[in-house]
């Protein structure tokens, strides 16, 4: 985005690590509006300093991606008392994006992001942090489900505003993410992962392509629309679920 010329804001929970990555960019693509904005997305304290930071900083909002995710091996919560990958990959970007929804608007038009994964696992309402029965793969899939439903209803809402709303399954990219994770499973995937750079080939059409302005409510994968899992198109458990991000984050 930034070798389109695009303004840009990264969001960075360190500082040096921010700035290092800032610093990387502008010498790749010559564009030095590329700002950091620090916000740790498992902080719902922290997501509010950084939707404040970022709509003084941005009156409009054209583009907004939302592309942190944790995996964790064991069960933790964090200082607000949520399971971590559920706070980090579900409360925190739903949360960022309701508060921001001013700046979006304001925009002639604006395209939200949000990454995921084609995860069917089916939601526990009874357990959402998974105090009672905790399986690190089906939390994780569960947080992406969630992803799946958060943005759908989400593009129902905004439907009329000039708001798109859309997610995006990178595919499997060599990242740090599944550090965590059993051995043999980082051995059983490593074959099939991506480069970031090519991963990011997938996604960045989605932003600047004209062709996808008025595109909302879908899945895409190498940008091309493509069907989510069933359950994750049911209305009634989008709704249930924004209800209750919208409780546990005082939205």
């Amino acid at each position: 985005m930034a070798a389109a010329g695009l303004t840009v804001g990264l969001v960075a929970r360190d500082r040096a690590r921010g700035q290092a990555a800032r610093d990387e960019i502008t010498a790749a693509t010559g564009n030095d509006r590329v700002g950091v904005l620090i916000g740790d997305l498992s902080d719902l304290a922290s997501v509010r300093d950084l939707a404040r930071a970022a709509a003084d900083a941005n009156p409009t909002i054209d583009v907004l991606v939302n592309c942190a995710g944790v995996y964790t091996a064991k069960r933790s919560v964090t200082r607000d008392g949520f399971e971590t990958m559920f706070a980090t990959n579900v409360l925190g970007p739903f949360l960022l994006t309701n508060l921001l929804v001013p700046e979006l608007r304001a925009a002639e038009s604006a395209r939200i992001l949000v990454l995921s994964a084609p995860s069917g696992t089916k939601l526990d309402f009874e357990d959402l942090q998974h105090e009672h029965s905790f399986r690190s793969l089906s939390a994780f899939g569960a947080s992406k489900a969630a992803d799946l439903l958060f943005t759908f209803e989400l593009a129902r809402r905004l439907d009329g505003t000039g708001v798109t709303a859309n997610a995006v399954h990178p595919g499997l990219v060599h990242s740090n993410l599944m550090d965590g994770a059993f051995a043999p499973l980082r051995w059983a995937i490593r074959p099939f992962e991506s480069t970031p750079e090519k991963a990011v080939t997938a996604i960045v059409p989605l932003v600047l392509d004209p062709a996808f302005a008025d595109q909302t409510g879908k899945f895409f994968h190498k940008a091309k629309a493509i069907d989510p899992p069933a359950s994750t198109r049911d209305a009634e458990t989008q709704r249930r679920l924004w209800d209750a991000c919208a409780a546990m984050t005082g939205i």
